[in-house]
């Protein structure tokens, strides 16, 4: 995975539903990990709506897409599944499946508003579940005198680092994450600033989540 193009995907599952002329256009979206998992999903959400004229979907798996499917499930060629996907593309999502149920109105919306009407359920969906980005960091394990816990605890504070529950004994140790490429730097700053009266050891990478909307 590239540090330019960071991994996003949604935060959580959810559904979605939108009327247009009379038809009713659900998604269905869900995190996964495997064409199994999406097979799985995309099985479940049309067996759950399988008096729908269409269960259209589309799903993407790995770090840089490698794996791209879509389908029309019966609408006309290149009107639902492309447009899906497309939308999941348009977000910059990974590892992410959309099932997009219709239930026919009666009034037909031509290819164009078929593939309008794919594409803007599923980024209202998109939208409504969140995104979230996944990120490299490391964790500091930060040892250090009572006497000094509220500054050190302070200076944290400012520079918004998120942070474990602190473990107490004879001293404290505080834990914070950091992006692995920021952890030299607060390693040297807070043995500067606080006179090499703390002791400091960088942990293993993680991944973390962080809420981009």
């Amino acid at each position: 995975m590239s540090e330019n193009f960071p991994y996003l995907t949604i935060k959580t599952g959810t559904t979605h539903e939108v009327v247009i002329k009379k038809s009713r256009f659900i998604c269905s979206l869900t995190r996964i990990k495997s064409e199994a998992e999406a097979q799985a999903f995309i099985a479940e959400t049309s067996k759950a709506n399988r008096k729908a004229n269409h269960n259209c979907f589309a799903y993407l798996l790995g770090d840089q897409d490698q794996i791209q499917r879509e389908s029309d499930n019966g609408e006309p060629s290149g009107t639902a599944g492309v447009p899906i996907l497309e939308a999941l593309k348009m977000e910059h999502l990974h590892d992410v499946c959309a099932v997009v149920t219709r239930y026919f109105g009666g009034i037909k919306l031509g290819a164009g508003g078929l593939i309008r009407a794919y594409s803007n359920t599923t980024t209202g969906a998109i939208h409504q579940a969140g995104i979230i980005k996944r990120i490299q960091q490391v964790t500091l394990d930060i040892t250090t005198p009572y006497s000094l816990y509220d500054q050190v605890n302070y200076y944290l504070n400012q520079e918004t680092l998120a942070q474990a529950t602190p473990d107490y004994g004879t001293d404290v140790i505080i834990h914070v994450y950091v992006d692995e490429a920021d952890a030299e730097h607060y390693i040297t700053e807070l043995t500067n600033r606080f006179n090499n009266q703390l002791t400091i050891h960088k942990g293993e990478l993680s991944f973390h989540e962080v809420e981009v909307n």
